[in-house]
Parts: structure tokens; C-alpha cells; sequence
């Protein structure tokens, strides 16, 4: 049991910390600030060939996985980037998971290499309005005509939808009242982002205001039926393998957002003189900073506990959950106690950590609330009863 990262993992994360450092505070405030995608440092990281890190090399990525995509995105998190760095990535690390174990080796062709070269952008269409985690009973759906599709429906919470050119969007081609399980007659598509047939409007939210947050509306968009991933009605399966690497990579990204909390936090605490004394030196800011650098590691080894379940081809669901929980939660403790440590200064934007902690609040709601994790928990490892 090795829990050191190899050379090459160690090498990944040198390689990012440099390419980080070129995006500073200052970068990633003025993004939130103006609430414009990160641009330059999405075509960085594109450019340095990291968007295909999980990808495999015949379809012009790096063939590594998920344990080492979890390191690359928990390093941009805790330069400073915080969620709003990865966020601007995420979607092309993970997912298109689907179309790699699902999809043609034609559709993998045409697909992949673009969204890891940067020259298109994706987006990741499934939660809806009305249904939530309800995911068996979205409504919005795909009719078959000849050699397409027609969808109709909305959508809701979908990231970087302003700026993306593709979308992974799941439908219903089968009515829920005409299937024998409510997870049949989901479908799967990989389709261009018509602005004619699709509305998207932004959501006001709290934080990470450089990475858009939306709602989609679809009136009559044609598909093509070369863009249906896998068979037809069995898109609840395809979207299922997405959710463990998802789950996996979320975690990491809040590991590194409370290690840039941390970093800041005692740094702060070093630097700042009360009664003639840095204030670290009190055990009231000492002890919560160090709880929380315990805790982030502690999730930290789930973390990678369930990324290496995962790159192994092992089961990893409540590894991969718990990894989640528990990350989400020590980072948003931890930019909380951040923001204590510099007091009214911590409520400033002066020095970024309230900006972590409204971003902080992402990991813990998305993509999956805390309350569904304990359910999983409870019922797939625990054996209770199902209580939802």
C-alpha cells in the first residue's frame, strides 16, 4: 500500500503548479469580478495538451487516468484558480467518458480530438427543472424522423453553456409510462449547440462568476442519428459510468480550493500582529488550521483511494461518494475558517478568501447534495433500508 504519488504523478503536478503561476489572484478576482470566461487560461491548458490527460492516445490524448486528472485539477484549484479555474476544464476531462466506452470508434474520431485540441467547448445536459436528481423522470425528449432526432425540452444548472459549442444531452425517446424500468428509454447524444433551436440563459449566482451557470431551452432541435452514443434507450447506463470519475474529480477541485483557503489563511496568521504578538501564535487560530489541513488530507486519501478503484476497474461507488462528501465539507470548513482568521479583512475581497468560500458552497450542492451521499452510504454499504 503506496499512499506517495509516483514520479510521473509528481512531474503532473510540478508542471501544472508552473502553468498556474502565470494565472495569479489577481487573474482569477477580475474574472469573478467581470464574470467573463477564463479564456487565456483555458487555451493554456489546451494548448499544453492537458485537456486529454484521461483520454486515450488514439483519440490524441495523454492515455493516463482519473487518479492523475484528480491531481491535475486539485493543483489548479489550490493555485488559486479555486473552482472557477476548474470548472473551466472539467467538462472535458470527464465528460465524455461515455462517448469513450460507449461511442463508435467514427464517433470517437470525431468527437475527441477536437474538445481536447480547445477548439470546441462542451457542455454536460442533464438536470432539468422539475426533476432534479429525479433523473429517470426528465422530460425532455427526442423523437425519431428518418436519420435524425427531434428534441424538445429544458434544462437547468448547466455549466459553460454561454461559451460551449457541443453538448452531451440526455432525453427521453421512450415515454416513462411506456417502459418496464423507469431508467429504460433514456438516449444519449453528442450534438452541436444550435442557437436558433436552443435559448440559454444565464443564472445569477452567488460565486465562481467566471464559469456561467444556465438554462437551456430546446425547441425542435434536429440531431443527426450518427450523434446517438450507444443504443438507443440506454443512456441511464452511459451517464452512470460518468458519475463515479465526476464524483472523483469534483472532490479533488475542493480539496485544492481548501488548501488555497489554508495556504492563505496561515500565512495571514503568521504575518498579522495583535497585541504584539502574531496571531498564530494563539491556539484559538492555531487548532482550527490545523483541523482543517487534517481534514483536507484525510480526504485527500479518499480521494485517491477512489480514483485508483476507479483507473483499476474496481468498484469505487462509496469511495467515490465518500471522497465527494468529505472533501466538500473540509473545504467549505476550511474557507470558512479562513474568513475567521482574517476577520473583517477575511470579509473583504482584499485577499480572495471570501471568494473561496462562496465557491466552496459548489462541491458541497453539486453534482450530487451531501443528503444523496449519506442515502447511498446508508443503503448500498451500511445494507438499510432505502429511504427516499
Amino acid at each position: 500500500m503506496n499512499f506517495s504519488m509516483s514520479s510521473d504523478q509528481q512531474q503532473i503536478e510540478a508542471q501544472i503548479e508552473r502553468l498556474c503561476g502565470k494565472f495569479d489572484d489577481d487573474y482569477w478576482a477580475a474574472a469573478d469580478e467581470s464574470g467573463t470566461f477564463p479564456e487565456d487560461f483555458y487555451r493554456a491548458i489546451a494548448d499544453g495538451g492537458w485537456l486529454g490527460i484521461a483520454t486515450p492516445e488514439k483519440y490524441s490524448g495523454s492515455g493516463l487516468g482519473i487518479t492523475e486528472a484528480a491531481i491535475m485539477l486539485r493543483t489548479i484549484a489550490a493555485s488559486g484558480a479555486g473552482m472557477s479555474g476548474a470548472s473551466a476544464i472539467h467538462m472535458n476531462i470527464f465528460g465524455l467518458r461515455p462517448v469513450i466506452v460507449f461511442g463508435t470508434d467514427a464517433q470517437r474520431m470525431r468527437m475527441l480530438p477536437p474538445l481536447i485540441r480547445g477548439e470546441i467547448k462542451a457542455c454536460f445536459a442533464v438536470t432539468e427543472p422539475n426533476a432534479g436528481l429525479n433523473t429517470t423522470h426528465i422530460k425532455t425528449t427526442a423523437q425519431r424522423q428518418g436519420d435524425r432526432y427531434v428534441i424538445s425540452g429544458s434544462k437547468i444548472w448547466i455549466s459553460t453553456a454561454q461559451v460551449a459549442d457541443r453538448m452531451l444531452i440526455l432525453v427521453r425517446t421512450t415515454p416513462l409510462e411506456e417502459v418496464k424500468r423507469k431508467t429504460d428509454g433514456l438516449s444519449l447524444f453528442y450534438t452541436a449547440v444550435d442557437r436558433n433551436r436552443v435559448e440559454i440563459r444565464a443564472i445569477p449566482k452567488m460565486g465562481r462568476h467566471a464559469v456561467d451557470s444556465n438554462m437551456m431551452f430546446i425547441h425542435n432541435l434536429e440531431v443527426s442519428a450518427d450523434d446517438l452514443i450507444g443504443a438507443e434507450g440506454d443512456g441511464f447506463r452511459q451517464i452512470l459510468h460518468g458519475f463515479n470519475p465526476e464524483r472523483i474529480l469534483i472532490a479533488a477541485e475542493a480539496v485544492g480550493l481548501g488548501r488555497a483557503a489554508l495556504r492563505k489563511a496561515t500565512q495571514y496568521a503568521k504575518e498579522r500582529v495583535v497585541f504584539d504578538r502574531p496571531i498564530g501564535q494563539n491556539q484559538a487560530i492555531q487548532h482550527p488550521l490545523a483541523a482543517c489541513w487534517m481534514n483536507l488530507e484525510a480526504a485527500n486519501l479518499m480521494v485517491m483511494q477512489a480514483a485508483t478503484l476507479y483507473d483499476a476497474h474496481r468498484e469505487c461507488g462509496p469511495q467515490a461518494n465518500a471522497a465527494k462528501y468529505l472533501a466538500a465539507e473540509a473545504a467549505f470548513t476550511t474557507c470558512q475558517t479562513a474568513v475567521m482568521t482574517l476577520g473583517g479583512m477575511g470579509y473583504s475581497r482584499e485577499f480572495h478568501v471570501e471568494r473561496y468560500l462562496r465557491e466552496s458552497f459548489i462541491p458541497r450542492i453539486a453534482p450530487v447534495s451531501p443528503h444523496m451521499i449519506m442515502n447511498f452510504i446508508a443503503e448500498k454499504v451500511l445494507g438499510l433500508p432505502k429511504s427516499y
